[in-house]
């Protein structure tokens, strides 16, 4: 344990980071580890650093670690650790210890979100018993703690479980809450002013929080009691903080962080917000929502607060007005023109220029100006910038009924812009783009991130205002226009993506493609983002664009993306901008096998730039595009002319290598996707170079990353079909069938993929050769099953019964099964069967109808064993489980839509993590179409039915002894489609 300070400080040097967490890790399951770490956390004799890098593996032991199966951490340990977090986030009141107490109080959440109340019941009275009167930097840690809980609340589905635990934190909590939020109003609203009132106005933003965190989900009694207390016109809380202003909190006008008391008043708004959209009635007891607007008014009317540090204000002010205004509770509010009128010369034209902080950012830092700026257009929540809540209470007018007058309005602004650009246009290019953002706003119903505007208002030609205004800018060469402007003409066409014809789309992508190759970083990337989203578009299920639309530019696009990528320089760089590689994967989607003439070039430098970021992994979502794109390439190209398998093989295998053997962890789960992808391109035989891998892939530590083992079963599924008989004959059979029984059936999280690899087991492996290993297995089952059966495992165990029983491979037929349980306790079969089996049968998903009908007919009709007491007992009930299954024949057999599927079409990454996950990241493209393991049964109708005819005299007594109201009419229907049962 004394050797944890010199590890999490060599945790921090690339160089030595692998080695330190692998030895962290080792000594993290060991007991008293937890002890010793927040001790060390709490040791201010320790480097700072060396504290911080502590609270951050704590927080990770808690987020990755704390319920996790393997190397599980003591119990005890756990005891220890949730007595001892509270207490530690009180002594880290020192200022300087900010960053490490944020770590604890996620560590105390994130082990709340799993323990509490259940195993950590005296959480929340530890907390209140931490409060005081007085010293409010132990008040701020006490509540950051209590809001890293409650927050949580906030995104959480309503369940009985959640108001459980929501009521126990309220018996406890809400009392002493509003005590203190009592207690602390009144020290910042009253005169003097306190010495402290900085730290006690942060404890007041937190309690504002709280008070979020306890209505988010219903209202509780106590502040329905309390409520004039907090919205009363001039005397309620909220409303007195709205006009607080101490000279002692103000900010520099350059300063970019919000005041306290501006961070004070967000929060008080987004309570608003959240009243009128859950509790309106209870705000229409007070002139509440009026004494709000008029709030509005004061402090951001006619460009009150111009400052940046105000804009998370500003923007919050606005989407408070624009969802009164969709509500609909306050139309006497709003209907006048005069009003309406006012809003957007007072609130909304104000806050629609672009200003010259972001026009700074558009030139220094774009991505972020990008990143601002893609908001737009997508769901009012995701506004985040001022022109974006101003533009979305012009959306919010238009949806509202307000339409006629809002276009009018607008309207006059946009053409008052539009002149003032043409009688000068180098100089008055802001109110061009203005009034491009005012169209966009007013013309919008209602639009997603992800698919563009999807319904406009009828006042508005979009089409027209973009051939007579935005196409010239489009066609605008660099430099002759400024380049804003090329932005704003590109966005609208991201934007009114839906609105334009196919024929118009494709007029326009070569003018996308010459912007490409600009020099301008947000316009090359925005014409990037817009060219992906417009071969995203769908009609139906079906993409609107085809590899037919871009044979002709496929390779110019990806020549002119992988140009900009390549020129970036330092691996981080070549990183950054993911948007860019995204487009290139989706040519490479679109396009097909029309990229084979240039697909060595393509795949050349796709690997090239792999080989620059694997030095420093800094994005994952660029990971994500950069493998997808290699995969997508190999999958079409290969399909069209397998021959070209070995370049692929040629160019992958030196990088793969490196990446393996430097355990690039983010990019393993990656490789072993590919990898299984080009095994399975061989029809036959396995290759040397995969062979002689097959080693490395069966030790344990490949097995230790959870990202890793979906694409390692892939992987050692390929192998099974291909090299099963000289897996037998090496003994590697006996290492895949170690790893399923000792590291993935035991698990909670993987034991899936257990089942996914045992089938490729059953499968593959001769039954004769399997016959030592099977009862064995069946054995690891179900001690599984007797020590920690959960819902889902029971259907795995049923569902690979079932494919055991049902898959066409000569010598494992239902007897080969049955007899294995039957071994281990006479009459077990029954027992699995009555209970688990034939319950499981009608909950299966429609993906698994088929295999449990052919597995229960092949059961039901070549068994000897369940034609013979005990087990015929349980043949009758058997048979209704699988009439009812056909009782719905439509889930026996796949959609149109699913056999035209290439699964490339259903997946996007518009919701991306913000960072690496031990979580596996699929590739859409690595998958390839679904294979049915029953395949050799067209109808498991008719399979049934010529099955009963040949089967054994008995079943026809069987038969008889089930429920006739279900049988009877079954048997007799397929007697008239021509299978009599003799």
């Amino acid at each position: 344990m004394s050797d944890i300070a010199s590890l999490l400080q060599a945790s921090l040097q690339p160089a030595s980071r692998k080695q330190a967490e692998q030895q962290l890790r080792a000594l993290a399951s060991q007991q008293g580890f937890l002890a010793h770490l927040l001790s060390l956390i709490l040791n201010v004799s320790y480097d700072r650093s060396t504290r911080l890098a502590g609270g951050i593996y704590l927080k990770n032991v808690a987020k990755l670690r704390w319920e996790e199966d393997d190397a599980p951490i003591p119990e005890q340990d756990k005891t220890t650790l949730r007595s001892q977090l509270v207490p530690a986030m009180i002594a880290l009141s020192d200022p300087a210890d900010k960053t490490i107490r944020a770590q604890i109080a996620e560590a105390v959440a994130l082990i709340a979100e799993l323990d509490f109340p259940l195993k950590w019941s005296d959480l929340i009275d530890q907390l209140v018993l931490s409060l005081s009167t007085t010293d409010y930097s132990i008040n701020v840690g006490v509540l950051q703690t209590a809001h890293s809980i409650f927050n949580q609340w906030r995104a959480q589905v309503r369940s009985d479980e959640l108001f459980t635990e929501i009521n126990f934190v309220l018996s406890r909590f809400m009392k002493p809450f509003l005590d203190l939020f009592n207690h602390t109003a009144t020290l910042l609203l009253s005169s003097p002013t306190p010495s402290n009132i900085a730290i006690i106005t942060q404890a007041q933003i937190i309690l504002v929080d709280i008070f979020y965190d306890f209505t988010c989900q219903d209202l509780p009694p106590g502040i329905e009691d309390a409520h004039d207390a907090f919205f009363a016109p001039q005397t309620g809380l909220f409303q007195r903080f709205m006009s607080w202003h101490p000279a002692e909190l103000q900010v520099d006008p350059d300063e970019t962080q919000p005041s306290l008391p501006a961070q004070l008043k967000t929060k008080i708004f987004e309570i608003g917000e959240l009243y009128i959209k859950l509790f309106p009635d209870q705000l229409s007891r007070s002139p509440a929502v009026e004494g709000f607007v008029q709030s509005v008014w004061e402090l951001i009317g006619s460009n009150k607060l111009p400052g940046v540090a105000d804009d998370a204000l500003v923007s919050q002010s606005l989407r408070f007005i624009s969802t009164a205004i969709r509500s609909g509770y306050y139309k006497l509010l709003f209907s006048s023109r005069d009003t309406i009128a006012s809003l957007v010369q007072g609130v909304v034209i104000p806050n629609v220029g672009l200003r010259d902080h972001e026009m700074e950012q558009f030139e220094d830092e774009p991505l972020e100006f990008i990143r601002l700026d893609l908001a737009f257009g997508g769901s009012a929540s995701e506004v985040a910038t001022r022109r974006q809540a101003a533009a979305d209470v012009l959306q919010a007018l238009v949806s509202s009924g307000y339409q006629a007058e809002a276009t009018e309005i607008v309207g006059s602004w946009i053409t008052s812009g539009l002149q003032e650009y043409n009688s000068n246009p180098a100089q008055n290019w802001k109110a061009k783009d203005s009034a491009i953002y005012l169209l966009t706003a007013v013309a919008t119903e209602a639009s997603t991130t992800q698919h563009g505007v999807t319904s406009t208002n009828a006042l508005v030609d979009v089409v027209k205002f973009f051939s007579e205004h935005v196409y010239q800018d489009l066609q605008a060469s660099d430099g002759s226009v400024h380049a804003i402007l090329h932005v704003d003409a590109i966005r609208f066409l991201l934007t009114f993506r839906n609105q334009l014809t196919r024929e118009q789309l494709l007029s326009v992508l070569p003018l996308l493609v010459r912007h490409l190759n600009s020099d301008n970083y947000v316009t090359y990337t925005y014409a990037a983002i817009t060219i992906d989203r417009i071969l995203f578009i769908k009609k139906g299920t079906q993409l609107l664009f085809s590899q037919a639309d871009i044979h002709d530019i496929a390779a110019d696009l990806l020549n002119a993306l992988l140009s900009k990528i390549e020129a970036a320089g330092p691996p981080e760089k070549v990183a950054e901008n993911d948007h860019l590689m995204k487009c290139a994967m989706r040519i490479i989607v679109t396009a097909r096998q029309t990229l084979t003439p240039v697909y060595q070039q393509i795949l050349q430098r796709l690997v090239n730039v792999l080989g620059i970021i694997a030095k420093n992994p800094s994005n994952p979502n660029f990971d994500q595009y950069i493998f997808e794109s290699i995969s997508a390439l190999l999958r079409f190209v290969v399909s069209g002319t397998p021959s070209t398998l070995p370049t692929f093989e040629q160019a992958l295998f030196g990088p793969f290598t490196y990446i393996l053997q430097q355990d690039i962890d983010q990019y393993i789960p990656y490789v072993f996707q590919i990898l299984a992808q080009m095994l399975e391109a061989h029809t036959t035989g396995v290759p040397t170079e995969y062979r002689s891998l097959l080693p490395f892939l069966l030790t344990p530590t490949c097995w230790q990353q959870k990202g890793s083992i979906p694409g390692l079963v892939k992987l050692l599924k390929a192998f099974l079909a291909r090299d099963a008989a000289e897996m037998l004959n090496t003994g590697q059979i006996r290492s895949v069938l170690a790893v399923i029984q000792q590291r993935l059936i035991p698990s909670k999280i993987n034991d899936g993929w257990g089942f996914e690899l045992l089938q490729g087991v059953v499968q593959y492996v001769p039954p004769a050769q399997l016959k030592e290993y099977f009862k064995p297995l069946i054995m690891t089952l179900l001690t599984r099953m007797q020590t920690s059966k959960t819902d889902k495992y029971v259907y795995l165990f049923s569902h690979f019964l079932l494919f055991s029983m049902a898959i066409d491979v000569d010598g494992l037929g239902p007897d080969y099964v049955i007899s294995a349980l039957e071994e281990i306790q006479p009459q077990l079969w029954s027992q699995i069967l009555g209970n688990f089996i034939i319950p499981q049968v009608p909950k299966m998903p429609h993906k698994d109808r088929k295999i449990a009908a052919v597995g229960l007919i092949r059961m039901l009709t070549q068994s000897l064993i369940m034609l013979t007491p005990p087990s015929a007992q349980s043949w009758p009930q058997a048979f209704v489980a699988v009439i009812k299954l056909f009782s719905e024949p439509q889930y026996l057999s796949k959609s149109k839509d699913e056999e035209q599927s290439t699964g490339l079409t259903e997946i996007d990454f518009e919701e991306q993590t913000a960072g690496y996950q031990a979580a596996y990241s699929r590739l859409a493209a690595a998958e390839g179409a679904p294979v049915d393991p029953v395949a050799y049964v067209r109808d498991p109708r008719d399979f049934l039915g010529q099955a009963l005819a040949k089967a054994d005299p008995r079943v026809k007594g069987l038969l008889a002894a089930g429920d006739r109201a279900v049988v009877q009419p079954f048997v007799q229907a397929l007697a008239a489609s021509g299978y009599a049962i003799q």
